[in-house]
């Protein structure tokens, strides 16, 4: 007989208490599966997409038109990870003028994550099967994300610097199975 103390508990490393589909900006970073290399290449300090990696940059661009509250700012498909900021809160043409409620739910940074990754795991597996692309274990992505809240703009050009020069950065990379250094 197994008793709950004998579960390992996974610790959560959301934010306590905190509402993640507050309007403001996220730090986000979504990990391929085992650290597998499957988007593309780092050749001479920037990246170099292959098919599934142009269809991961596709995914991501197109977050905006599946949210009405989500707009996606700066990003970069890695070898083996995505790293972007998402603003998430509501816009003016979803607020009604007379009332001032907004046309929708705004959807928790949760939401966007978990379509992200059911959608590019579908198109995926589709590429597997036609295109010949590199199989996955079980999942194509890690089970959980790392996020931040960006908040204010200092973080948020850190953030975009971190962004933009991770390319540049691939040999010290903590998710780089060749490199091994910190974020």
């Amino acid at each position: 007989m197994t008793h709950d103390s004998d579960i390992p508990r996974r610790r959560s490393i959301r934010l306590s208490g905190y509402d993640y589909a507050s309007a403001g900006a996220y730090f986000v970073s979504i990990v391929a599966q085992g650290r597998l290399c499957l988007f593309g290449e780092v050749v001479d300090g920037e990246m170099r997409l292959n098919g599934a990696g142009e269809m991961v940059r596709r995914v991501w661009e197109g977050m905006a038109e599946r949210f009405a509250y989500v707009v996606v700012d700066a990003y970069v498909v890695m070898p083996n990870h995505v790293h972007g900021v998402v603003f998430l809160g509501q816009t003016a043409a979803t607020t009604d003028a007379f009332t001032g409620e907004t046309g929708g739910d705004v959807p928790t940074l949760g939401d966007v994550v978990r379509v992200f990754k059911s959608v590019t795991t579908v198109e995926y597996g589709r590429g597997m099967r036609v295109l010949g692309w590199e199989r996955f274990e079980k999942r194509l992505w890690q089970r959980n994300y790392y996020e931040r809240v960006v908040r204010n703009g200092s973080e948020m050009r850190a953030v975009r610097e971190y962004i933009v020069n991770n390319p540049r950065n691939w040999a010290l990379d903590r998710e780089n199975p060749g490199g091994g250094g910190e974020f």
